[in-house]
């Protein structure tokens, strides 16, 4: 019960903190409303705790073995990662009236997860931190995953109601463009880690 505990106080610093799923969900939140980025929502709250599981069950043993191959998906996510910036950065006020642009749907959300750096660091870290040797690795797996999932609905759901919020106060385009701008400047700082621990890792082996 005490290492539960522990895990949900886990989840919750790392989940409420900015990153790429909350900064994603809040723009969609200001561009398109709560209703049309319910999909979104739901994809993150439910992919990325089905991710810790396969990750707690041995599925990031895999990339142990084969650390080019966990680099290879770094680099997909980082160029992905921009791509999603430039959409954020150029939606155009109101965009969901427009109809020519669309919110993630919740298959896209749920994958992303495995395309998220920090999301490897949230899973990886946990499994890595409250698993023990002689505990029982199924229990404690199914523990930790519980724990994401009890506290992603309410940590993405403020990022959510936030991005809610802020649309009402984003009635001028000129304001709700400057904000998805920036929403997209913070995307990209939110990968700057992970472009240099690709540098490091391609250009400075032995460094």
């Amino acid at each position: 019960m005490e290492i539960f505990i522990a895990v949900l106080f886990f989840a919750f610093s790392t989940t409420i903190t900015p990153g790429p799923n909350n900064v994603m969900i809040m723009s969609s939140a200001v561009n398109y409303g709560i209703r049309a980025s319910m999909p979104h929502f739901l994809g993150i709250c439910l992919g990325f705790p089905l991710m810790v599981l396969l990750v707690g069950f041995g599925f990031g043993v895999v990339f142990e073995r084969f650390p080019n191959l966990h680099q290879l998906i770094k680099v997909i996510g980082v160029i992905y990662l921009l791509w999603l910036a430039w959409h954020i950065a150029s939606a155009e006020p109101k965009a969901i009236k427009k109809g020519d642009k669309k919110p993630f749907n919740f298959w896209q959300a749920a994958l992303f997860q495995w395309v998220n750096a920090k999301a490897w660091m949230m899973a990886s870290g946990a499994v890595a931190a409250y698993t023990t040797v002689n505990g029982n690795p199924v229990t404690e797996v199914l523990a930790i995953t519980s724990a994401f999932l009890l506290m992603a609905f309410p940590c993405v759901g403020t990022w959510l109601l936030f991005g809610s919020l802020l649309r009402k106060f984003l009635a001028n385009s000129v304001f709700q463009r400057i904000f998805n701008v920036t929403m997209g400047l913070i995307l990209v700082a939110s990968i700057i880690p992970v472009l240099q621990d690709l540098w490091t890792f391609y250009f400075m082996p032995n460094g």
